[in-house]
């Protein structure tokens, strides 16, 4: 299954940003994200492979963090980003540029 490079990095923002702030348990990540469950198990598993992100479990509660460095930084330029919209430009595109495909 493929979806558009703008979706992919929407997707992968969406996951990490709840996790800027420290560890989260799994369940108050599925609450911030949005998802059913099943999703939840499978985003986390690649980010994991990735190294994006770490895992911990403390008996039937696990938790996820960001393992730091580029993701982090990312994080952080993007909020920078996002929060300094040029006055007079309060919305983004509605179309995004380029027609990239990823494969998921």
């Amino acid at each position: 299954m493929s979806v558009p490079l703008y979706q992919a990095k929407t997707d992968f923002l969406r996951m990490l940003g709840p996790l800027q702030d420290g560890p989260l348990p799994a369940r108050d990540l599925l609450t911030a994200i949005e998802t059913e469950p099943s999703g939840l198990s499978q985003q986390p598993a690649v980010l994991r492979r990735s190294g994006i992100v770490t895992s911990t479990r403390e008996g039937a509660t696990g938790a996820y963090e960001l393992a730091g460095g580029d993701a982090a930084d990312l994080l952080k330029a993007a909020r920078r980003i996002l929060t300094e919209v040029p006055a007079g430009r309060n919305e983004l595109p509605a179309e995004p540029r380029g027609t990239e495909v990823v494969a998921r």
